[in-house]
């Protein structure tokens, strides 16, 4: 490379540091606020995070304490006086205050409780459909056969949580109206189910048996 080379790329290297320099100084604010931001911004969710755990490991406290009570009345009472932001810890108390309730043997109170709880849009299907389940059965005497059978079946619709345990209780209404071979027929359709838990495997065979079925074969009993 001869002398005139060399100098100007030495030149043409000075000219793109300084362009260099001069960006940095006109932007470079851009790039130091980018890392405060996400510095700041990763500092902040671990805040939340560790906030998030301190709340849940408080309510989960409370629940224990109050749970510990071997007086239903005060226990319910406790769980009564849990307070959280947490939408689902609220719901979750409130299922165990139902429960609490109707230990009790204040059923009335314990049904109100479920049915906020099922009727909270906000919270998952899933604690909206054990409130409803719960509040049910807690209804058996106040309600009608039909009425309690509207409401299982729409907690029976496919794909919904509780499915197959509102299919149980159904079959147990078509044997409260009598109706033995649709009682077995929906039981033995429970126990083909691939989705069929083993207890309630178990309980619909001691009921299929019961009533004088054979389970896995066809419903042959006269109503």
């Amino acid at each position: 490379m001869s002398d005139t080379d060399s100098f100007i790329e030495e030149v043409t290297e000075e000219v793109r540091r300084d362009r260099m320099f001069g960006l940095l100084k006109r932007y470079g604010w851009i790039a130091v606020l980018a890392i405060v931001l996400i510095v700041g911004g990763a500092a902040f969710n671990e805040y939340r995070k560790a906030q998030a755990t301190a709340a849940a490991q408080e309510l989960g406290d409370a629940i224990i304490a109050a749970l510990s009570d071997d007086d239903a009345t005060a226990r319910a009472g406790l769980l009564a006086g849990i307070e959280t932001d947490a939408v689902g810890g609220a719901a979750i108390a409130d299922l165990l205050e139902a429960g609490a309730l109707a230990n009790s043997g204040d059923d009335s109170a314990a049904v109100n409780r479920l049915q906020q709880v099922a009727t909270q849009p906000e919270l998952p299907e899933i604690y909206r459909n054990i409130a409803a389940f719960k509040a049910l059965l807690l209804q058996g005497d106040s309600l009608s056969i039909e009425e309690r059978r509207l409401q299982f079946d729409a907690l029976a619709r496919p794909g919904a949580p509780l499915r197959l345990l509102s299919e149980e209780q159904l079959a147990l209404l078509d044997i409260e109206e009598g109706n033995v071979d649709k009682a077995i027929e929906r039981l033995q359709a429970i126990l083909e189910d691939s989705e069929v838990s083993a207890d309630l495997q178990q309980r619909a065979v001691r009921v299929i048996v019961a009533l004088g079925g054979v389970p896995g074969t066809v419903a042959s009993s006269e109503g």
